[in-house]
């Protein structure tokens, strides 16, 4: 039997006044989240981001306890224009679909104007700008 081997490890930020989190406690669990990471720790316009910072309690449907979701980023970026925007970055998109179906109408507090959810594709090897 072959095991693919998984991507995973800490990270260590280069720019700490851009992290918003404990330093000690970066991990990534795929090769696209130490990129984005990177990207994030290097890009200029990006002024503070976290991984897993952000919380959502939300109410199970199989067992109807409160569980938490632990988003898997947060950024704040600053766009070509000058506009400064917060946005909540998931990395797999089955995960916040199903985030955003079962808890849309409960934690309307989640999707206010100033923050938006985002996904971040990515184009072969290389993170599509898109904000």
């Amino acid at each position: 039997m072959v095991y693919k081997e998984t991507y995973k490890g800490r990270y260590k930020v280069a720019n700490p006044k851009k992290y918003k989190g404990d330093l000690s406690e970066i991990v990534y669990r795929s090769s696209w989240e130490l990129k984005f990471m990177r990207w994030c720790d290097f890009n200029k316009n990006v002024l503070e981001w976290g991984s897993e910072t952000t919380i959502i309690p939300y109410k199970s449907p199989v067992d109807s306890k409160v569980h938490r979701y632990f988003v898997d980023f947060y950024i704040k970026v600053k766009s070509k224009d000058g506009k400064v925007g917060k946005y909540l970055v998931e990395s797999n998109q089955k995960n916040l679909l199903n985030l955003q179906l079962s808890q849309k109408r409960k934690q309307k507090g989640l999707y206010k104007k100033f923050l938006t959810m985002v996904l971040i594709k990515l184009n072969g090897n290389k993170l599509m700008n898109t904000v």
